[in-house]
Parts: C-alpha cells; structure tokens; sequence
C-alpha cells in the first residue's frame, strides 16, 4: 500500500486492537481488553468484613451440624469395616454406600463450619441436607422399622432446622453485605 502525503499510514495504525502495547511500555492490552473494551474505571475495593462473632444460634447450629458430621463418619467407618470383616454380600455397593456418606459428612463438616463464621453461603447447603437427612430418619423410625436409628437423626434436623429459622439466625444473614450473599 503506497503511503499518502503526510503520513497517513501511520495514523492508522491497528495498535489498539492488535494487541500490540499502547502508552504504557512494557504493558500488553489483554485480549478481551482489546476486543470488548476496557473497563471504564478500575472496580473499587472491597471494604472489610467486620469481624463480629456470629450469633449464638448460629453458633448453636454449628454444633448439631457438627455432631451430625460426626454420626455420618461413623457411619462411613462401620460401612468400610464391615467390608473388609467380609459381612457384605455386594461389596461395590457397600462401598459406593460408604463413600456417599463420607461425602456428605465432608459437606455438611464445611457448610457447619461456615455457619460457625456466619458465612451466608453455608446456609443452603445445610438446610437441603437437612431435608435429605429427614427423608432417611422417617425412613429409618417408620418404614424401617428401626426408631432406635430413625427418631435421634429427626430430632436434630428439627434442631438444626429451628436454630436456622429463629430471628437471630435470620437477621445474621440479613445484615451481611450484599456482595457476600
């Protein structure tokens, strides 16, 4: 392309959009930057949390959800144990059946410890594996046969479901940033 009087051609240079360094040397544009445009202004910091206890309730649900953690890897150990004993008859299923109990002792161990720091995240997850731990005590106390199992795993998710609907509890989590919900 033959340059124009006056140096046309390099007032038309494509160095924004290649990707190639502008005003700043040293500094490449990254890509998306490049394509889609930068940012109009860099996002601002994000203020510190206060590092406030969290309620009492919440603390109080905490523990059941710790205690359930620790019944659940029982659970997972007596299963394990009793494959490698040889009392299994499907040893795959056995432990499939353990490791699915380790590993919603493993999310229920997090989501408790979240609540113990009142993190708004940890509030979900506890309350469906509420649910799913009040399908398996009715089963237990009234399809089973078996209250002796069944009736303690209903009495904490009552607990547990209390503790996390009582107004403490509750305006804990409304009170937190919005960003961190």
């Amino acid at each position: 392309m033959p340059e124009r009087p006056g140096g046309a051609a390099a007032r038309r240079s494509l160095c924004g959009v290649s990707g190639q360094p502008t005003g700043e040397p040293g500094r490449r544009r990254p890509r998306a930057e490049g394509l889609l445009g930068g940012a109009a202004q860099p996002s601002p910091a994000r203020p510190p949390r206060p590092a406030s206890a969290a309620p009492r309730a919440l603390r109080r649900a905490a523990l059941v959800v710790g205690l359930e953690t620790l019944g659940l890897a029982a659970v997972a150990v007596v299963l394990v144990v009793l494959v490698v004993a040889g009392n299994a008859t499907d040893v795959t299923g056995a432990l499939g059946e353990a490791v699915f109990v380790a590993i919603i002792a493993a999310a229920l161990g997090v989501a408790g410890r979240g609540l113990w720091r009142g993190a708004s995240w940890s509030r979900g997850p506890v309350v469906a594996l509420q649910l799913f731990l009040a399908v398996i005590g009715f089963s237990f106390a009234f399809q089973g046969d078996q209250p002796a199992i069944g009736v303690p795993i209903l009495v904490l998710v009552l607990a547990e479901l209390y503790l996390l609907l009582t107004p403490e509890a509750r305006l804990a989590f409304a009170e937190q940033h919005p960003g961190d919900r």
